[in-house]
C-alpha cells in the first residue's frame, strides 16, 4: 500500500557513476571502526584467538541486509524510517528516545580515545576525553552543512586509517596466521569450534552487534541517504548550522513517486546502485578492516597475559610493532587508533542527536511545522548528550571497554526490536512493486530471531547464571 496524503514528485534517474553516490556508507563504516573493529573484536581475538572471527563476518553481513531495508524505505519515501515506524505505531518514538539515550549517552569512545594516548604522557584521561567531547560538539555546530561535515570527516578517517593499518599488517604478516584466520572464518579455533567455553557471552554479543554500526545507529542510515539526495531524498532539506549555515526547509514527512512501470524501473536502477555502493564500502571495506585488525591483534599479542585488563591489548600491540618495525609505527598506530575512536564519538553524537530530534518532534506534532525547529532541537540534543558525557567522565566512570560493551549489549536488543518491524514497514508502507524479495525477508527475520535469542541468553546469564 501507499501512504495516503504523502506528496508525490518525479523520481529522477540515478547518477551513472557509483563514485557520485559514495558517502553515507563511509559514515556507517566510520561508526563501526571505533566500536567492534578497533576494540571488541581485537580484544576477543587477543584473548581467545581467531576461531571466533566468523561472528564478525556473519554480523556485518546481517547488518548489510538490515541497512538495505532501511535504505529501501528512505529511497522510496524521502523520509527517515523513524517517521515510517511512527506511522505504524504512534507511541514507538518513546522507545527510540529511551533506547538511544540509554545506549549512546555514555562517552565510551572518547574515554577509549583518551586512554590510547596515555603513552604520550597524557595521564589525565578524563580531561582529555572531555576535550574530545567539546571538540566534537564544536565541529558539528560550526560545520555549515551537517551531513557534509560528518561525511567529510569519515572519508578522511577511512583514507588515512585503513591504508596505515594495511601497511603494518603486511609488514608483520605470516602465512601460518593467514591460514588460522581462514579457519576462523568457518568457526575452527584452537581446540574449539565456533566459541571456546571461557568466552564471555556478553562480550561476544557486544562484538557481534558492533560488526558495523550497531543498534539504532543503523537506522540513522536513512538520514544520511536522504541528505545525500538518494532517490526521493532529493526533495528533503538538510540540517545546517545555526551559526555558519544557510537555512534549508527541513521536513519530517517525505515525498514519494507514482508507482507506474516507468518509475518503478527507475527505482530499481537506484536500488541496484545503492546496493553496490553499500556492499563495496560498508560490507567490503568493513569486513576487510575487521579482519586486518583481528589478524594484527593475533599476530602481535595473542596469548599475552596482560591483554585482559581494559584496553591494555592496544598498548601491547604498539610495543610489539615498535620492536618489529620501529617506534614511529608504534606511535602512529596509537595516534590513528585514537583518531578513529574520536571520529566514532563524533558520529555517535551526530546520529544520536538526529534520532532523538526526529522522535521528539514525532511525539509533538504541533511543533513540527514551526519554522526551522528541527535544527534547533538537534543542536540542543547534541549539547545535552555532550554535557551528560562530561559529567560521567568527571565522576570517574571512564573505563572505556566496560562502557562500550554496555552500550553494545543494549544495542543488540535494539536491533532485535527494529529488525522485527522493518519488513512490516516496507510491506505496509511501500507499493507492492518495490516490496522486499522473499530471500531478503527471510534474512531479516533470521536476524530478528538471532538477536532475540542472543539478547535473552545474555539477560538470563546475567541474572540467573552461576
Amino acid at each position: 500500500m501507499e501512504i495516503k496524503g504523502l506528496q508525490k514528485n518525479i523520481l529522477t534517474e540515478p547518477p551513472t557513476s557509483i563514485f557520485k553516490l559514495l558517502g553515507p556508507s563511509f559514515i556507517l563504516i566510520g561508526l563501526g571502526l571505533g566500536t567492534g573493529e578497533l576494540i571488541l573484536w581485537p580484544y576477543l581475538v587477543a584473548n581467545w584467538g581467531l576461531g571466533i572471527i566468523w561472528g564478525a563476518a556473519l554480523g556485518i553481513t546481517m547488518q548489510f541486509f538490515l541497512n538495505m531495508e532501511i535504505e529501501r524505505y528512505a529511497l522510496a519515501n524521502g523520509e527517515s524510517v523513524f517517521v515510517g515506524f511512527a506511522r505504524l505505531y504512534k507511541k514507538i518514538p518513546i522507545w527510540f528516545i529511551l533506547s538511544t539515550a540509554i545506549a549512546f549517552s555514555w562517552p565510551g569512545f572518547s574515554a577509549a580515545a583518551a586512554s590510547v594516548l596515555k603513552p604520550f604522557g597524557l595521564e589525565n584521561t578524563a580531561w582529555v576525553a572531555v576535550s574530545m567531547l567539546l571538540l566534537s560538539g564544536a565541529i558539528l555546530t560550526l560545520g555549515p552543512v551537517l551531513y557534509k561535515t560528518v561525511e567529510g570527516f569519515q572519508k578522511i578517517l577511512v583514507s588515512v586509517g585503513i591504508p596505515l593499518i594495511l601497511f603494518i599488517v603486511l609488514y608483520v604478516i605470516d602465512l601460518e596466521s593467514v591460514g588460522i584466520l581462514i579457519k576462523g572464518m568457518v568457526g575452527v579455533g584452537d581446540g574449539y569450534l565456533f566459541a571456546p567455553k571461557t568466552l564471555p557471552f556478553m562480550s561476544f554479543l557486544a562484538a557481534f552487534a558492533y560488526s558495523g554500526a550497531g543498534g539504532n545507529l543503523n537506522l540513522a542510515q536513512s538520514f544520511y541517504i536522504k541528505e545525500k539526495g538518494y532517490g526521493m531524498g532529493k526533495y528533503a532539506g538538510r540540517i545546517t548550522s545555526l551559526i555558519t549555515g544557510k537555512q534549508e526547509n527541513v521536513k519530517l514527512e517525505g515525498t514519494t513517486f507514482e508507482p507506474n512501470p516507468e518509475q518503478v524501473k527507475t527505482f530499481y536502477r537506484w536500488w541496484k546502485m545503492v546496493n553496490i555502493e553499500h556492499f563495496i564500502v560498508f560490507w567490503g571495506l568493513g569486513l576487510i578492516t575487521i579482519l586486518l585488525l583481528a589478524l594484527l591483534s593475533y599476530i602481535t599479542v595473542f596469548g599475552n597475559p596482560n591483554n585482559t585488563e581494559g584496553i591494555n591489548f592496544i598498548y601491547n600491540q604498539a610495543q610489539v610493532i615498535t620492536t618489529r618495525i620501529g617506534p614511529v609505527f608504534g606511535a602512529l598506530l596509537l595516534l590513528v587508533t585514537s583518531f578513529m575512536l574520536f571520529s566514532t564519538q563524533l558520529s555517535v553524537i551526530d546520529a544520536s542527536g538526529r534520532i532523538l530530534t526526529e522522535n521528539l518532534v514525532l511525539l509533538m506534532p504541533n511543533i513540527k511545522n514551526k519554522g526551522n525547529i528541527i535544527p534547533k532541537i538537534y543542536y540542543s540534543a547534541i549539547w545535552i548528550l555532550i554535557s551528560f558525557g562530561i559529567l560521567v567522565l568527571l565522576k570517574g566512570t571512564s573505563e572505556p571497554k566496560f562502557l562500550i560493551i554496555l552500550g553494545a549489549v543494549l544495542n543488540a536488543f535494539c536491533m532485535f526490536v527494529f529488525s522485527g518491524i522493518l519488513i512490516k514497514l516496507n510491506t505496509k508502507l511501500l507499493p507492492k512493486a518495490i516490496h522486499p524479495s522473499l530471500i531478503r525477508k527471510i534474512i531479516v527475520y533470521t536476524t530478528f530471531a538471532f538477536f532475540g535469542v542472543f539478547s535473552f541468553l545474555v539477560i538470563y546469564n546475567q541474572f540467573f547464571g552461576a
